[in-house]
């Protein structure tokens, strides 16, 4: 059978990992996972409560392209809760999890054959998708000493357009209000279209991070219901997109996902009254987040930009390997530790850097470490 050539991209690392260590598991060893990025907890219980009680009340069919409006309303309410920004409910779309709204943001934006830039390190499905979509990433190499986040000097002046995230993934880190106005602005003078990753928004572990929806209208804001909220599995997210934008990405939305999960959207609409819950959540990776960066440089892990939020550290290993791949599996091997291969993340420099996630319980955490500072004083 024929395939495409842009139906060819690159694995997404941390699933092959998963896979191990998921293999592991099942030949009876115990895993400590610190490669992927999902909450160990589930969703809220008022969501899973809301659900059940729809269920017996309601056929739970197709809704409209746009989400439920009471969903896309308390949406809205959140961005004058958590920003001070007033939304109009009709500018939020929610779709199928972020994935399906970098699909619609990177479809509505560009046209076939252009390039797109984005800091690296960074989310390697941001490269796999513009591929799948015959656009070209465009990579910026980003420095530890500017938190592995792009300066405005760095961006190219030949791209359609900007992908920025803040907190970053796999760096954990944000872009205060300044250096996320500068970015907006330097993108708008070059022509380029922002896209805004603001997934790990409620995970921050000092201020918190700051919206592109509090410096212009003109952009893309891509949210999810995954991280915070703790529905990974719901597959539910949001995009806010500018008003004359709206219909545009109704159109497309209509004929690629007809309506993102109308159970999962019934339970994200619960979710977000939980607070309370939700904090305690955030406050277990701020304990997690101490024992890492106390732990890291116990096992000779130092060279790290502390994380400001999500649930990730993102540590320089070139002092030893530069095979982040086979150091990956090595640790899986000896130690009993799930880690990520930078690779997945940055295709250029990622073959001496690893991710850790802190997204389990601190016991977990505790007890990754401690292996860890074993395999590493072994050698």
């Amino acid at each position: 059978m024929r395939s495409s050539r842009r139906g060819i991209v690159d694995p997404f690392i941390v699933m092959d990992v998963m896979e191990a260590a998921r293999a592991a598991e099942a030949a009876g060893r115990h895993v400590i996972h610190m490669e992927v990025g999902q909450p160990a907890t589930p969703a809220p219980a008022g969501a899973r409560a809301a659900l059940a009680g729809a269920m017996a009340e309601d056929a739970l069919g197709y809704t409209v392209a746009l989400g439920l409006p009471a969903l896309r309303a308390r949406i809205a309410r959140l961005y004058a809760d958590w920003y001070g920004v007033d939304l109009d409910p009709a500018r939020v779309i929610v779709t199928s999890g972020s994935s399906a709204a970098f699909l619609l943001a990177f479809t509505a934006l560009f046209d076939a054959g252009e390039k797109v830039a984005l800091g690296e390190p960074g989310y390697p499905s941001y490269r796999q998708i513009l591929k799948a979509l015959s656009l070209v990433p465009v990579g910026i190499p980003t420095a530890a000493e500017d938190r592995y986040q792009p300066r405005p000097d760095q961006l190219p002046a030949d791209c359609a357009g900007l992908i920025v995230a803040s907190p970053g993934n796999p760096s954990g880190t944000m872009l205060d209000r300044p250096a996320m106005a500068a970015l907006i602005e330097a993108a708008a003078a070059r022509g380029m279209a922002f896209v805004s990753d603001e997934i790990y928004h409620g995970l921050h572990y000092g201020a918190p991070a700051v919206s592109a929806l509090e410096v212009s209208d003109d952009v893309y804001v891509i949210n999810s219901f995954s991280k915070y909220f703790s529905m990974t599995g719901w597959r539910v997210g949001w995009m806010v997109v500018p008003e004359d934008h709206v219909r545009l990405v109704e159109r497309l939305a209509q004929n690629m996902f007809i309506c993102p999960p109308h159970a999962s959207q019934v339970a994200a609409l619960a979710a977000l009254d939980c607070t309370d819950e939700l904090e305690a959540n955030r406050a277990v990776y701020a304990r997690n987040r101490d024992l890492m960066l106390e732990g890291l440089p116990k096992a000779g892990i130092t060279r790290i930009a502390p994380p400001d939020g999500a649930f990730y550290v993102y540590a320089d290993v070139s002092d030893v390997t530069d095979d982040s791949l086979a150091l990956a599996r090595d640790i899986l091997d000896r130690a009993g530790v799930a880690v990520t291969p930078g690779l997945d993340f940055d295709p250029v420099r990622g073959h001496a850097t690893l991710r850790f996630s802190y997204a389990r319980s601190s016991d977990d955490i505790a007890e990754g470490l401690a292996r860890l500072a074993a395999y590493f004083r072994a050698g």
